[in-house]
This record gives C-alpha cells, structure tokens and sequence, in this order.
C-alpha cells in the first residue's frame, strides 16, 4: 500500500431554550494557569439553583461534519450550560489528530470516527467515548469515475482517503469485501480538502471520504460506487464518535453530562425540525441550506434515551470497536488488539443515560 501524505477532516433561526444540567468541571486546557471557578445553573425544574466547580476553559476537538456537533457549536448550547467557562473550539481535519490531541493532554473532548477510536483504545489511549453523534450512512462512500464500474476495477487506480478514519477502514472493508487485495491498489494517505482538490486536479481515480467533500466530488462528476450504509448492512457499521480525556471524566462528570445534554438537544433539531438545523449547520459550514439538509440525511442521528440501550453504548458499540480493532490489525493498520475488556472500559453509557 502506497503511503502519500497529504490527509482526514445564520439565517435567523428558533433559539434555544438555556440548558437545564447542573454542571461545571475542569480539564486539560486549565494547563494555561486558571484556576476553577464557581457556576451557578438552573435545575431540571427550573427551580432552584446550584454553584458547581467549573473550569476556566474546556477545549473541544470538532470537525466539519454535518452533525449536532455544529449545532452545539453554533448556538453555544454548551456556553450557556457555562457561562463563565470559556469554551475553547478546535478544528482538526481527521480522527487520527484528535487521537494525538487526546495523548498529548491539549484537547477535553473530541470527535473521532469509531475506526481510530477502536486503534485508540487498542493503544490505551486515555480516553472513554460517551455520546455517537451519528451512524454513518450515504454521507461517507467512495466516489470513482466514471470508467470504473465495479470495486474489482481499482486494481492499479489511484484512491485516496485520510488514514486512520472510518472511511478508510470502509475503503478496506470494501476490498476485502470484493476479494480485492489492498496492495494491488494505490491507496493514498489525503485530508479531505487536498482530496478535492486532487480530484478536481486529475491526479486520483477515486476517493473514500465524507461529506461536505463527498458531495463537492459528486458535483463535480463523481459516481458513488458504495456507501457506508450498504457497507454497514454487511455488517461493517461505522460512526462518528463523541470522546472525553479519562482523566476529564473522572474528575469533572457533571461537566460530560452537561456537554451530552447539549449535543442531545441538538439531535432532537435535528431530528424534529431538520431545515432549522440545515439553516444552522449551512453557517457553520458555509454552504447552501439545501446541500447542508441533503447531507443531514446521509447520516443517522440516535437520541440520548436510545443510545443509553444495548443497540448503542449500553452494550453494541463497544462489540463494534473490537471488531473494527481486529479488522484494522489484520490491515497490518495496529499490532495488537486489547482485551475485550478495554472496549466495555472505554464506552461509558452513564451520561446518555442521565440526559436520557
């Protein structure tokens, strides 16, 4: 396999009612000197309030993907959960940075896609994933030209992908799939962005990636050859991942509960009122509400009560990662797989069930 790094990654709206979580905490991003200051929020009645420790800032690893993590970020849900913590937000291009964000202490929360997060936790990786902020669907494929008519046909083509993301571990899920040897292909290591401009350029034959890059690619003359959703029915599910540092976790919970709160808000937008949250995520992304409701419904989006089941964080996911674990070891992608053990570990369903 050929490595090339160039790499993963308002119109007036309804506003929000402030969040009801009693919340606070303290992270990593307090690294800069500042010390833990008192918050006062509402109850879930609306009725007495509470001063709880809060951080000074929380630092939150987001990327361009059109889900209620934008929402979040958009309409500060989580600055008015906390409202005197700054709330520090960071793009990063793939799940594999988060993960080296997460090592390197810069980062509290994350989102990662479930492929690098089952290599991190396979790494001891000290973080716990405890929200999905969607089920991957048609919103990440692999788009081709339109010579290629079949996954067989990439033998000796050009594909790119970001490393490390789901949509690599669907690339090769793909092949293996298809009895198609992964060296035989010219895979390459790409960001998102510098994939689009790859393909507008000429130079790859294809590309397994997300959307707002998957649709730029499509417009611009790409056919979808297979979708993460018809890959998921095969039994190779995949999603994007909400990740808390450990540490964060176990010292400052009502914090996590708050920031799941928030992003279940932003999942029932979406789910009851999908062209105000297309009108929110188009700013965010800057692009027409139009393609940003097309690419909403690419992608599936679980409530707080939902995941808090067995099908979700209460029992499945952390099956799911395993696997994925084990498939990205025999990629040659990581050594070793961890016990079954550190994949129950690293799921936490306690703050979905609260918010729930």
């Amino acid at each position: 396999m050929t490595t090339n790094r160039l790499r993963r990654p308002l119109a007036a709206v309804a506003v929000f009612v402030a969040l009801t979580a009693l919340v606070a905490g303290c992270g990593s991003s307090d690294s800069d000197g500042g010390k833990a200051s008192d918050t006062t929020t509402k109850d879930a009645s609306g009725g007495a309030t509470k001063a709880i420790d809060a951080p000074d800032k929380i630092t939150i690893a987001y990327q361009a993907i059109p889900n209620g993590d934008l929402i979040v970020k958009q309409q500060k849900l989580l600055e008015k959960a906390l409202p005197d913590t700054k709330i520090d937000w960071k793009l990063f291009d793939s799940g594999g940075a988060v993960n080296e964000a997460v090592t390197s202490g810069d980062i509290d929360f994350g989102l990662a896609g479930s492929s690098p997060v089952s290599r991190g936790l396979s790494q001891a990786i000290p973080y716990k994933v405890v929200w999905i902020h969607d089920v991957i669907g048609d919103a990440e494929s692999l788009a081709v030209r339109s010579d290629i008519t079949s996954i067989k046909d990439l033998v000796g083509k050009t594909i790119a992908t970001p490393f490390a993301s789901t949509a690599h571990y669907s690339l090769l899920a793909a092949l293996n799939d298809a009895g198609v040897d992964p060296t035989k292909v010219n895979i390459i290591d790409s960001e998102p962005d510098d994939i689009y401009a790859a393909w507008s350029a000429g130079d790859i034959d294809g590309a397994y990636v997300w959307n707002p890059n998957l649709a730029k690619i499509k417009a611009d003359g790409g056919k979808v050859l297979i979708t993460s959703a018809e890959l998921a029915e095969k039994g190779d599910t995949t999603y994007d991942l909400g990740v808390v540092a450990t540490k964060f976790a176990d010292q400052y919970p009502d914090v996590v509960n708050a920031w799941v709160k928030a992003q279940d808000k932003a999942v029932k937008l979406l789910n009851d009122d999908p062209d105000t949250a297309a009108e929110i995520i188009g700013a965010e992304l800057e692009i027409d509400t139009k393609d940003a409701k097309d690419q909403i419904g690419d992608l599936i989006f679980v409530s707080a009560k939902d995941q808090a089941g067995t099908d979700y964080l209460g029992g499945a996911l952390a099956t799911n990662l395993e696997k994925a674990a084990k498939f990205n070891q025999e990629q040659g992608e990581i050594e070793k797989v961890a016990d079954a053990k550190a994949y129950v570990d690293g799921v936490d369903a306690g703050p979905a069930k609260a918010a729930g």
